[in-house]
């Protein structure tokens, strides 16, 4: 008997981290082995799945507009479903459970980050049943890697290490809607990644919401640096991994950065704040001082590294000298990028319940003043690369210009260049190539191919 899904059109939208991003890729890869097929657009679908963050409040307000004017959009004529499928997944999804329904009559599945694979039988559920189908658990039981995927690029693999949080910082949900840290097994990280290698894959990036912490639930200490070594000698070209936690960032991982053949020289280290005060009411459990030793490690160890981090500005709480604070070690340590966000109370949290007296356009000034540098500093730490010849992993072309090859360095720096005169996109996507820059920008490098591997 066929599947209710056979030959149903679905897209798929997705927000928040490279978790959410991975969780996609399966999705897709199960609804196709029902014989589903995704499209490119809401207006040439039947089924849409919004795969949602709930880090910050704009993610639930922009997940309720586009959920809202769904109803305007008419379904393929050619469908014989009496209406667009609509499926609300990821952190939002866990969180709100059929209180999604509530205030979305229209949404058809919600489904939670512990129950991925029940995705296929909730909608097929709405579809032969014409009703609401919500299941969210409490905990699960495997890993998402055990579902088909569909690997979005055939050149890069995204590869989970673990899942769940057991940080608990006083503004972040990801522990209560992911849940606890779970790692798996080396022996099945090695497996995925030989299977990735042996499929021509060159660029795995290894996720976990703490990866520096992985192995602690199974082993009884963290055993990250194992994992690098394993993977390194699968033959992989290209290793990242993200996220790492300032606390559990140990010198035998600072070693591996600096050591081992296929990590890349790059790290995304929160710091969230320069202040001991506010680090502390985040219980982000390092202040300052440490933080910036670990940055002196890393560039001993590896001076040419390139670093990213996350900032909060506005934490509930924050008095001018401790937004001084931030501002001046994001000046001092000197990173390729920052994200700058400015605080969003998330119902479930500690700090949601604080009170901040602090009026909202002092916290805006303090957020622009930092934006203002971030790209200052982002622009001279570029300068750096002019006139250097940088490799390159080709991920497409430029959105702005067919013509022009859009990829990432080594160093994660975004690279474009023009295609050169006897070669089509479609050619390079996937290979390395060597740029020489000629032009730095704050964002991305620029210059010519001047060779192909």
């Amino acid at each position: 008997m066929a599947s209710p899904l056979q030959d149903r059109a679905f897209h798929v939208q997705t927000f928040g981290c490279q978790m959410n991003k991975h969780d996609t890729e399966r999705i897709v890869g199960m609804l196709e082995s029902l014989g589903a097929h995704e499209v490119s657009t809401v207006e040439g679908s039947e089924i849409i799945i919004f795969m949602t963050c709930c880090v910050r409040e704009a993610a639930d307000v922009r997940l309720h507009g586009q959920v809202a004017s769904l109803k305007n959009i008419p379904l393929p004529p050619d469908s014989p479903l009496p209406k667009r499928l609509v499926a609300i997944g990821g952190c939002i999804g866990q969180r709100d459970g059929e209180k999604l329904h509530e205030a979305l009559p229209h949404v058809d599945v919600v489904f939670g980050t512990h129950n991925l694979g029940s995705l296929p039988a909730l909608l097929s559920a709405a579809i032969e049943e014409r009703a609401f189908q919500v299941e969210v658990l409490d905990s699960s039981t495997g890993f998402p890697t055990d579902l088909p995927t569909a690997r979005e690029h055939a050149f890069a693999a995204w590869l989970p290490i673990a899942i769940g949080c057991d940080n608990f910082c006083t503004y972040c949900i990801v522990p209560h809607v992911r849940g606890r840290e779970k790692s798996r097994p080396l022996e099945a990280i090695v497996e995925e990644a030989e299977g990735y290698v042996a499929a021509g894959v060159k660029e795995i990036t290894l996720l976990g919401q703490n990866v520096n912490s992985y192995g602690r639930d199974l082993y009884g200490e963290p055993r990250f640096a194992d994992v690098l070594d394993a993977i390194d000698a699968t033959g992989i070209e290209r290793l990242r991994f993200a996220t790492s936690h300032p606390k559990d960032l140990s010198d035998a991982v600072i070693d591996r950065i600096a050591r081992l053949r296929s990590v890349q020289p790059s790290l995304h280290l929160p710091v969230q704040s320069g202040s001991d005060a506010i680090l502390r009411a985040m219980n982000r459990r390092y202040d300052s001082t440490r933080y910036k030793a670990l940055v002196a490690s890393l560039r001993e160890a590896c001076p040419d590294i390139a670093l990213s981090t996350d900032v909060i500005v506005g934490f509930p709480g924050e008095t001018e000298e401790d937004f001084r604070a931030t501002y001046d070690l994001i000046d001092e340590v000197g990173y390729n990028q920052v994200f700058t966000f400015i605080y969003s109370k998330r119902e479930g949290t500690p700090a949601a319940t604080w009170d901040d007296p602090t009026p909202r356009e002092v916290i805006q000034r303090r957020f622009d003043s930092l934006v203002d540098l971030v790209q200052k500093r982002a622009f001279e730490m570029n300068q750096a690369w002019k006139g250097r010849e940088v490799s390159v992993l080709v991920e497409g072309t430029s959105k702005r210009d067919e013509t022009v090859i859009a990829g990432r360095s080594p160093h994660n720096l975004t690279v474009h260049a023009p295609l050169p005169s006897n070669r089509t996109a479609t050619d390079l996507v996937g290979r390395l190539v060597t740029v020489r820059v000629d032009e730095a920008r704050t964002w991305y490098l620029q210059g010519d191919v001047v060779s192909i591997l």
